[in-house]
Parts: structure tokens; sequence; C-alpha cells
């Protein structure tokens, strides 16, 4: 994943959070009885009408769902078709599953259900072609060498690192860094600081891990087209021509799942 991108957009998810009198970060918003009964909540904290508040960013009240069904576009045959291509020796192949998926998202009414049909469709390409770029296909759980990285960033004392852990790449999308370990952790029900390890031990946390990245980070750009998708992740290692090779294998698992799930893929598919 990325770094100071990441940090810029946790940032200013802690300034919107401040200004809202929330807790940054947090899936379920902290605006308690305050929203009337029209208005949605935010995760920031905010009440109010609008896409701002009752699409992407919605977290209470009357949010904006168009009803799709995932499991009716994320079929056996679309998911399995990714897993089936990593090795037999891939300790992914036992680790992630379409069922598995699904539960996440009982979790993120949200994902990929806030536009159009086609919108939906072109969202959970880039999912997928994000998860699938990052793990080999599902393919890999760790981040290959994380172990010996230092992914603490110890000016954030708000998500103080343990010395004896790494927060090294872990799930579909590599969550990294102790400032997203600590939030999600606190957001989905784990020990994001003392225990990120879970993210690669529990399949049912790795993908709501992923998820969790995906809504806080990487959803509201989806109506700029992939390219931003690709900056909101890894923008500062392979964009502005950087990494151009990575960068084009994810333009093209994208477009390959856009085919797939019948859709365009539209246009700014680079970055």
């Amino acid at each position: 994943m990325v770094t100071l991108t990441m940090k810029q957009s946790l940032i200013a998810i802690l300034l919107a959070g401040i200004l809202a009198g929330a807790v940054p970060g947090k899936v379920k918003a902290q605006c308690g009885n305050t929203c009337s009964a029209t208005e949605c909540c935010s995760r920031f904290g905010f009440c109010g009408t609008g896409s701002d508040f009752c699409g992407v960013n919605c977290r209470g009240g009357p949010c904006v769902n168009n009803g799709v069904s995932i499991a009716d576009i994320v079929t056996p045959e679309f998911f399995n078709g990714i897993l089936n291509q990593a090795a037999a020796s891939c300790v992914g192949r036992n680790f992630y599953s379409r069922g598995t998926f699904l539960d996440a998202l009982n979790s993120f009414t949200q994902f990929a259900r806030t536009g159009s049909v086609e919108e939906s469709r072109r969202e959970i390409a880039a999912f997928f072609a994000h998860a699938s770029h990052e793990t080999g296909r599902f393919c890999s759980i760790e981040e290959d060498g994380g172990a010996s990285k230092d992914y603490c960033d110890e000016t954030r004392t708000d998500y103080p690192c343990n010395p004896n852990k790494g927060y090294y790449g872990r799930g579909p999308l590599q969550l990294s860094w102790n400032y997203n370990y600590g939030p999600a952790g606190n957001d989905i029900g784990f020990d994001g600081l003392g225990a990120p390890e879970t993210v690669a031990n529990d399949p049912l946390i790795s993908f709501k891990a992923a998820v969790w990245y995906w809504m806080n980070n990487v959803a509201g750009v989806m109506n700029q087209g992939f390219g931003a998708t690709i900056r909101a992740i890894n923008g500062d290692l392979e964009c502005d021509g950087k990494e151009p090779a990575k960068v084009q294998s994810r333009i093209n698992l994208f477009t390959d799942y856009c085919n797939q799930l019948g859709v365009a893929p539209g246009g700014n598919l680079s970055c």
C-alpha cells in the first residue's frame, strides 16, 4: 500500500473528524441521536442530506443504496476464476473464499452500492483488480519480505506501535502501517496494534480490513476513474512514471474484470 498518500488521506479524515467533533476513521459515525429521520449520518459525524452524507460516506440513516446484489455480480465463476489462477501451493488458495468476502460485506452495506448498476460493476472490478495485483490473484496473504520492513510511523502517537509487532502488508489489499491497523481494528473488531497478524490468520477479518480500507480511502475517488484508485492505493510508489509496469498490471486486470462483468472501464485508467 501507499505511504505518503495514505498518510495524506488519513490526515484529511482526521481534520474532517475534528471539525465534525467525531473520532476520525470510524465506520460507525458518532452522530448519536442528533440526525433527523430524513438526514444521514456520515462517517465523519456530520448529519445532512445529499451524496456527501448519504452516499459513500454514509454510516447511518437513509443511506443511498441502489439495491444491487453483490452476490449476483461476484458469482462463483468470477471469484473462483481469479482464485484458481493461483498455484496449488499458494497459501491463499485455502484462505480466501467468495463466501467470506460476501460475509465481510455485511459490515459495509455501501460497498459498490451508491451509484448506477454499471458503477457498481465497475467498482467491483476495480476492487478485485487491486486485490489480484496485490496478492498475485489471491496467492499470498502477507507481503513478501514484509517482516523485514519498518512500517511504524512513530509520529502517529494516536496509534502507537508495539515494538514486537510488524505492520506490514496483509490481506487482499495488503493493509500496512500502524495508522491503518489501529483504526481498522477499532472499527471492525480486532486488536489492530496488538495483534496485526489477525489480518493474516482470520479470513473474515482479512476481507473486512480490505473493504474497510477501500471504503475509507478509495471508494470516494471511483468517480474520477480507475487511475485515481491506483493513486489512492499506491500512488507515491507507482504513479507519475515511477512503476509503469505495475500500473499497467493493475489496468490490465481492471479491464479484464470489467469485460467479465459486462461493463465499460471508463476513462482515466492510468495515474
